[in-house]
């Protein structure tokens, strides 16, 4: 028994007291989302107007500095309030005294079409000035791969916007 327990700690000793060179250096890890870096563009719209004469809606060309692939997706938000700054992801459905209609986009490779909708029965003209002047959008692109890591509420414009400074 004596020599079991001479071994093991002559054995211990030899791998406890083990050092050698160090060796070379192990590859970079890779940064951001799963090992991918992910690059969200956005810009945000002058002040818009919906009238019966533009159909309720505006057609915004995506700058030539904003690239949008095939596999990106584009979010807009609808500023919704100041003083902090409040966006809200469109679509935005308003709730008025006449029923409700929605700020809605939709959006190709190179325009977003931002648009008042409503039921049928919906008067336009009932809506207030505070409804249909001066709105303003930030238009958001990002990679699908971003949005599929599921680490991202897209709802939430302070999340996104963090991965898009």
């Amino acid at each position: 028994m004596k020599r079991i327990f001479s071994f093991i700690a002559v054995f211990t000793l030899l791998l406890t007291s083990c050092e050698g060179p160090q060796g070379p250096p192990g590859l970079d890890g890779l940064n951001g989302l799963n090992g991918v870096n992910f690059v969200g563009q956005s810009f945000e719209t002058d002040p818009l107007d919906f009238f019966v004469e533009n159909n309720y809606e505006q057609l915004i060309i995506i700058p030539n500095n904003v690239e949008v692939l095939e596999t990106d997706m584009i979010l807009v938000y609808l500023l919704w309030d100041e003083n902090p700054d409040i966006w809200r992801l469109l679509p935005q459905t308003i709730y008025t005294d006449n029923g409700e209609f929605q700020y809605n986009y939709d959006s190709s490779f190179g325009d977003v079409r931002i648009f008042l909708d409503a039921p049928a029965e919906f008067d336009f003209d009932s809506l207030s000035a505070a409804d249909t002047l001066n709105q303003i959008f930030r238009v958001v692109v990002l990679p699908v791969d971003l949005i599929n890591s599921n680490q991202i509420d897209i709802n939430n414009y302070d999340d996104v916007v963090n991965y898009v400074q």
